[in-house]
């Protein structure tokens, strides 16, 4: 037997759908609509019980077949007048009569039209594909998967594809190229809007619940301190966390190696000579950065602090451990940590980074900071005390820091701890930019500038929810994460014209609800009313020269 459910949506809406039960097994037969007031919500149960009602059930089965009952046809209109013809009066003449309106659905068209209008002004309609347009827009509204993505289109008031067509679209996504077309529009895009001179790098991993590894999904290191398989992906963004291309390797594939390859073809792909690639300490290899500048490219990275003693050995020579807030040391670092050309620890100037004087080390800007001096003191302090309480037998670790072992007992490595202590504060950079082309505080500046990539990723990962769960072939997975990469950067622009986290900017919109009412047996659609804080909004989105 069908029944009425009523089931609780992720964006706070309550879901009206029509359930029967077969074999055991609950099927939803209908989906009504989401409502997000009780008005609608009255209105969409009293749409479900009309359709469980069976006409006929009251009524003796006698073999005959019911006459079609007659329907008075409508008068042609008569011709206007200022008083009605008083002849006409009790004469037994009906009026044509018109069925009241009726209220059949609901649904968040405003939100889709809107989004669909960021994605054109994007170009993404070059890939001429609107079922992947839909699952684009689904995941930035509520993502979820394949078999629940027909529920948020309907929402959206829209006439959902069939799951199969769903997954023939993620077949055609790799097929026909449309990773490459995406990114094109949105280089594109980047290049209008300002410049790719200057991009970021950085690296996540997207881990899977599966227990047997694969060509693509294999197990290593995890930022997550997962043990699953995983995927590594890297994303490259503008200036302004915009994103520009994305790869995907082997779970097992050392961040490192990720880089270059994402650089080349982005380069092969724009046709670009020179740009400026901005990556965190994780990037730090010699054989990285050789490969960056052989090809052309200028980089800027986060050096370790380990580094420090060896490119600051004339300060610390001259000088001591004291700095001043805000003090900036530009210097040079050897290439190569086992053999390199460092600075002259009997000069006290530091030397200016030449490439052809000094063409076995790098440019090195070391900048010092009185607040993160206090925070890496506190932090010192803190693994201090877990290295004491290990060594006491108070505590467990599989990897202490500052703890020593000699003769099968333990110890505080009092040395190590002090070098730590002397290197706190300092924060280093390392780039191939000469200091005449650009000086150390706008390499630090360019540095900082990385915390962009990383809201990036945070919106995939928690918005978009770009971890395939669903997904396990590598042609299903590169799809979606196509997707999410298209997802990614809708919402940014999105996010750019309004102001607005987009999580945000969706909880001020989806409850507009545009009215499906049946009028004298045909369907029209009626927008709904918009307050004046939701129109800027609206105004914002439309227009987003009036914005910047």
């Amino acid at each position: 037997m069908a029944w009425v459910r009523r089931v609780r949506t992720a964006s706070g809406a309550t879901a009206v759908q029509i359930a029967e039960y077969v074999d055991g097994r609950r099927r939803i037969v209908a989906h009504l609509g989401s409502a997000h007031t009780e008005a609608e919500l009255g209105l969409l149960l009293e749409h479900a019980r009309g359709m469980l009602l069976d006409a006929g059930q009251d009524e003796f089965d006698l073999g005959l077949e019911a006459a079609p009952r007659k329907a008075r046809m409508v008068a042609p209109t008569a011709v206007p007048a200022l008083f009605a013809d008083p002849g006409l009066t009790g004469r037994g003449v009906e009026q044509p009569r018109v069925a009241a309106p009726q209220v059949i659905g609901t649904s968040s068209l405003l939100l889709y039209e809107v989004l669909a209008e960021v994605y054109s002004g994007l170009g993404f309609a070059v890939v001429e594909d609107e079922t992947f347009r839909d699952l684009v827009i689904a995941r930035i509204v509520e993502p979820t998967s394949i078999l629940d993505t027909g529920r948020v289109l309907s929402d959206l008031g829209q006439r959902p594809a069939s799951e199969k067509t769903m997954r023939r679209t993620l077949s055609r996504c790799a097929g026909r190229g449309y990773r490459d077309l995406i990114a094109a529009a949105c280089f594109n895009h980047a290049v209008t809007r300002g410049d790719v001179s200057l991009c970021l790098y950085d690296v996540t991993t997207l881990y899977f619940e599966a227990e047997k590894e694969d060509e693509l999904r294999k197990v290593g290191y995890s930022k997550e301190r997962r043990v699953d398989p995983q995927v590594v992906v890297g994303l490259l963004v503008d200036r302004h966390g915009f994103p520009l291309e994305i790869g995907c390797f082997e779970g097992n594939t050392a961040e490192t190696t990720t880089i270059v390859p994402i650089i080349q073809a982005f380069q092969e792909r724009h046709g670009l000579a020179d740009m400026v690639v901005v990556a965190d300490a994780g990037m730090l290899s010699a054989s990285n950065l050789k490969e960056l500048d052989e090809a052309g490219l200028r980089f800027i990275v986060g050096s370790r602090v380990t580094k420090a003693p060896v490119d600051l050995e004339s300060h610390f020579r001259w000088h001591g451990d004291a700095f001043t807030d805000g003090q900036i040391i530009d210097t040079i670092t050897p290439r190569n940590g086992r053999g390199g050309v460092a600075s002259d620890p009997y000069v006290k100037a530091e030397p200016v980074w030449d490439p052809q004087q000094h063409a076995g080390s790098w440019r090195a800007v070391w900048a010092y900071s009185r607040k993160r001096a206090a925070r890496d003191n506190t932090t010192l302090t803190l693994q201090e005390d877990k290295a004491r309480a290990v060594i006491a037998g108070e505590k467990a670790a599989r990897a202490p820091r500052f703890i020593k072992t000699s003769n099968g007992s333990r110890s505080l490595d009092e040395a190590s701890l002090a070098r730590a202590r002397r290197l706190v504060g300092l924060k280093g950079y390392v780039t191939n930019i000469p200091l005449g082309v650009m000086p150390a505080g706008e390499v630090i500046a360019s540095y900082h500038d990385l915390w962009h990539v990383e809201q990036s990723f945070r919106m995939s990962k928690t918005d978009l929810r770009a971890r395939p769960m669903f997904h396990r072939t590598r042609d299903a997975i590169e799809a979606h994460l196509t997707i999410v990469f298209t997802a990614l950067a809708l919402s940014r622009e999105a996010q750019n014209r309004t102001g607005l986290a987009i999580r945000n900017l969706i909880r001020q919109l989806r409850p507009l609800r545009s009215a499906t009412i049946a009028i004298n047996g045909t369907e029209q659609t009626f927008p709904p009313a918009i307050p004046a804080d939701k129109q800027a909004v609206l105004n914002a989105i439309r227009n987003p020269r009036a914005r910047h």
